[in-house]
């Protein structure tokens, strides 16, 4: 099993994990704004573009191993929807290697539970039921749900669209094996056990981590090293949607300076 990274760019390391049905390819907007000042790692999560899929079973640790396997040693990690809930795994497992984490519009928890906003539960198990039929009308939806509530929601799309068509399709395991995570996974409990500095960025209009989850998030956070940015008019893609903003935001994170916990 192999996971191909691309690096762009020159100054300090930070590792793009994008979401659910896309590749590395989805970040270009904010490739253009960054490279100037980061070394860039671009990934294709296993299973997605350029990157052969994991075994059947394989757990979100599996995911994130694979991913430590190829980045360098220290690096600061971006991670959108199920690239964050990756990337969180990541700074958890192997905290020497996360030198700071960020995540954007991700949830430690996805599906929608008693007292806790998200996802449906019947959304993700409709998705994972008509994957065998057609996955790509699946990925059309899945695409259409992130631009949802967006003021550019057309553009949004062709642009999400564009960016995953510049590679091989996903493949329907690892699609399979995607929904999976995101339907099971909480790591709601460990989130405290998190020692490194930590961003989350969200957009007030998105749909698939309803804003009302984010105090809560919050609420289960450590007291110290961490910020978050809510963009107003953004909906799940606020780095498609918003660039600008998104990009400052995260450059200004990694160039802050955090006292050690």
């Amino acid at each position: 099993m192999s996971v191909y990274l691309e690096s762009r760019g020159q100054g300090p390391d930070l590792v793009l994990l994008h979401g659910w049905g896309m590749n590395g390819a989805v970040w270009q907007p904010l490739v253009e704004r960054l490279e100037a000042d980061f070394c860039l790692h671009l990934v294709d999560l296993p299973g997605f573009g350029h990157s052969q899929p994991l075994p059947n079973g394989a757990s979100l640790n599996d995911w994130s191993q694979a991913v430590l396997n190829v980045v360098p040693q220290q690096a600061a990690w971006l991670g959108w929807s199920l690239g964050g809930l990756i990337a969180t795994q990541a700074a958890l497992q192997a905290p020497s290697r996360v030198t700071k984490l960020l995540t954007l519009a991700s949830s430690p928890c996805f599906v929608a539970k008693d007292n806790w906003p998200g996802i449906k539960p019947e959304v993700l198990t409709t998705f994972a039921e008509q994957l065998s039929a057609d996955h790509e009308m699946v990925i059309k939806r899945f695409l259409a749900l992130q631009a949802m509530g967006s003021e550019h929601a057309k553009t949004d799309v062709r642009q999400l669209r564009d960016s995953l068509n510049t590679k091989p399709s996903p493949d329907p395991i690892a699609l399979a094996a995607g929904l999976s995570l995101l339907a099971e996974v909480d790591l709601r409990a460990q989130l405290a056990e998190l020692s490194v500095p930590y961003l989350r960025l969200y957009g007030r209009l998105d749909g698939l981590v309803p804003h009302k989850a984010i105090p809560l998030v919050e609420a289960l956070l450590a007291a110290t090293n961490r910020q978050q940015y809510i963009e107003p008019k953004a909906s799940h893609a606020a780095f498609i949607s918003h660039p600008e903003h998104t990009a400052a935001q995260i450059s200004a994170f990694l160039a802050a300076t955090f006292a050690p916990l």
